[in-house]
């Protein structure tokens, strides 16, 4: 196996390309790099010490977005989750940054953290902070995502692809911090995720990560 991917499992940018990976057939090798405390030898995978990073024999590259575009260009016999033409491409790139840019801040970095990583290094959740991107932030975000998906199953196509993959990511780290989106106000979104967080791939990956959630839980 000459795909291993570094990073922690509860990013939900490592779980994009694991997701990714996963999808696409492609085995891999997970290899748990901690965000908050690196091994010296990841600089030379990423100098901006970020997870993910990946090394494919001797190939090595940073950055979930640059990652999952490499692996799709690599193997373009296996079924594309990128896009099959300009606009598609475009479309799923421009969701992939939205939940990378948009979401990613509100979902991951303020509630998951304050909810969860906060109290395991001892600091105090900043529950208003949470209140806010739940209640003031992310419902915008929610309103365009809902627009987005119309009457689809899928962001782009009415297919599975990348766009798909990178926002259900964030929403699983917003409900591993104990919020869950409004299925009443935003119906299409919230069985999006269902759908999503219940194919195969993704389902696994969960598990392993409910128990890594629950290992923390013990420790507080």
């Amino acid at each position: 196996m000459s795909l291993v991917v570094f990073g922690a499992p509860l990013s939900p940018f490592v779980r994009k390309v694991r997701l990714f990976s996963a999808e696409k057939g492609l085995e891999y090798q997970l290899e748990n790099v901690n965000p908050f405390n690196q091994p010296d030898w990841y600089r030379e995978l990423n100098p901006l010490r970020r997870v993910p990073a990946i090394r494919d024999g001797d190939f090595t590259l940073a950055d979930s977005s640059v990652i999952c575009q490499y692996l799709e260009e690599r193997d373009p016999q296996r079924p594309s989750l990128c896009g099959d033409n300009a606009q598609s491409r475009a479309r799923i790139r421009w969701l992939e940054k939205y939940a990378d840019y948009e979401v990613a801040p509100l979902a991951t970095f303020t509630v998951f953290r304050n909810r969860l990583l906060k109290p395991l290094m001892g600091k105090v959740c900043d529950e208003a902070a949470v209140k806010g991107a739940m209640q003031e932030k992310l419902p915008e975000h929610f309103d365009y995502l809902e627009k987005c998906l119309g009457g689809s199953d899928y962001f782009v196509d009415n297919r599975f692809s990348l766009a798909d993959i990178a926002l259900t990511c964030q929403l699983v780290n917003m409900r591993h911090g104990g919020e869950e989106l409004d299925a009443q106000r935003w119906p299409a979104l919230a069985a999006h995720f269902q759908r999503i967080a219940t194919r195969p791939a993704l389902a696994e990956i969960l598990q392993g990560e409910q128990q890594i959630i629950s290992k923390i839980l013990a420790k507080r």
